[in-house]
């Protein structure tokens, strides 16, 4: 079956978008200091106090978001899986933040982060779907 052009399109998109992901993932865990020097104490003290359960999901969620996008345009149907296990990691957090800051967390991270965790969530889920529907339609094998 010949690649449709839209594999090429989404996967170098998301590539770009994702490889964004584990700049930040990077850049928290080896360089904080520098990296969240723009934060205020309080999401410093989020950061910091990040348990190590929701730091592996973190991890779950970028780098399976990562490998996805490779996997996409290696036309691998383990796409599906990686881009799944991502918005498990994605989902994982996402709770948590709610589950510990509550309403407080438009204070602790803003509107605009907020917004963008939500597209994050769009995106990932976008992902899943489509991969699922071109691993269905024997695109991705």
């Amino acid at each position: 079956m010949k690649t449709p052009w839209h594999i090429w399109l989404i996967g170098v998109l998301s590539l770009l978008w994702n490889a964004g992901g584990a700049f930040d993932y990077v850049m928290a865990h080896y360089a904080a200091d520098t990296y969240l020097a723009q934060a205020t104490p309080e999401q410093r003290a989020y950061y910091d106090d990040f348990p190590v359960w929701a730091t592996a999901f973190w991890a779950l969620g970028v780098w399976g978001a990562l490998a996805g996008s490779v996997l996409l345009l290696a036309r691998s149907r383990f796409a599906a899986l990686a881009f799944g296990v991502s918005l498990i990691g994605l989902m994982a957090n996402t709770t948590r933040l709610f589950a510990t800051a509550g309403a407080g967390a438009v204070d602790l991270l803003g509107k605009g982060n907020l917004i963008f965790t939500a597209a994050l969530i769009v995106v990932a889920l976008g992902l899943w779907l489509y991969a699922r529907a071109m691993a269905r339609t024997g695109v991705l094998r």
